[in-house]
């Protein structure tokens, strides 16, 4: 593991945070760029994330999941990270809100390994991983109406993450999702089946300085209020 990579790291997410007006305590920076640097070096062996993706893990992945929190709802205890893949938002989320106690799931058994690898070695004591599907119904047994929040880099339509979600979460909650590109078509076929479940939906617009300042990389974040 490289110190001096971990440095740089450090450094761009502290650019990212003073110039987006997200100030952070050093100990959450140093923790993040640890972090960064984890997955980084694991990603040689296990496809955590894109390989092109790897010099622009701050950005794209640390920095991006960290700055969510943002718009997080009050009052929250227990989230669920549906599809982590390596961790993500799930592990940038568990740096920033100790308070929070969650779960980060994934069906691919080499990345929930190196998941709870990174949660070793960060010392997280507020979230454990498990390698499942969470439509499984063994699953959806063990934790059945457990959670207030749940949020996921979304590859899944949204219609699939309420599905997912209502077993889960508590008589009201949350989803918190990041997707891209025009989720019309998303919200429509959501709506019209789960429209008694939805009690309240916002998209906010991931602009960032200074290498998103117009949104021009469509990054969103969708937050659902979920009313059973």
């Amino acid at each position: 593991m490289s110190p001096a990579k971990q440095e740089i790291y450090h450094k761009e997410l502290q650019n990212f945070c003073w110039d987006n007006g997200f100030n952070l305590e050093t100990m959450r920076t140093e923790r993040l760029a640890f972090y960064a640097n984890l997955v980084a070096n694991k990603n040689k062996k296990v496809n955590l994330i894109s390989r092109k993706d790897v010099n622009s893990i701050i950005e794209n992945h640390v920095f991006i999941s960290a700055y969510i929190t943002k718009f997080l709802p009050e009052n929250l205890m227990r989230f669920i990270d549906i599809g982590t893949g390596g961790g993500f938002p799930g592990i940038p989320l568990a740096i920033m809100r100790p308070d929070l106690r969650g779960i980060l799931v994934d069906s691919i058994g080499k990345k929930i390994d190196a998941v709870n690898e990174f949660i070793d070695d960060l010392k997280l004591s507020n979230v454990i991983a498990e390698n499942a599907r969470v439509e499984d119904p063994e699953f959806i047994a063990k934790h059945k109406e457990s959670f207030d929040l749940v949020v996921s880099r979304a590859v899944k339509p949204i219609i699939i993450l309420i599905r997912y979600a209502l077993p889960l979460v508590k008589d009201k909650a949350f989803i918190v999702a990041i997707k891209g590109g025009n989720l019309d078509e998303e919200f429509q076929k959501a709506e019209l089946k789960y429209r008694s479940f939805i009690k309240k939906s916002t998209v906010y617009e991931l602009a960032y300085k200074p290498s998103n300042i117009r949104n021009k990389k469509g990054k969103k974040l969708v937050v659902i209020e979920l009313q059973k």
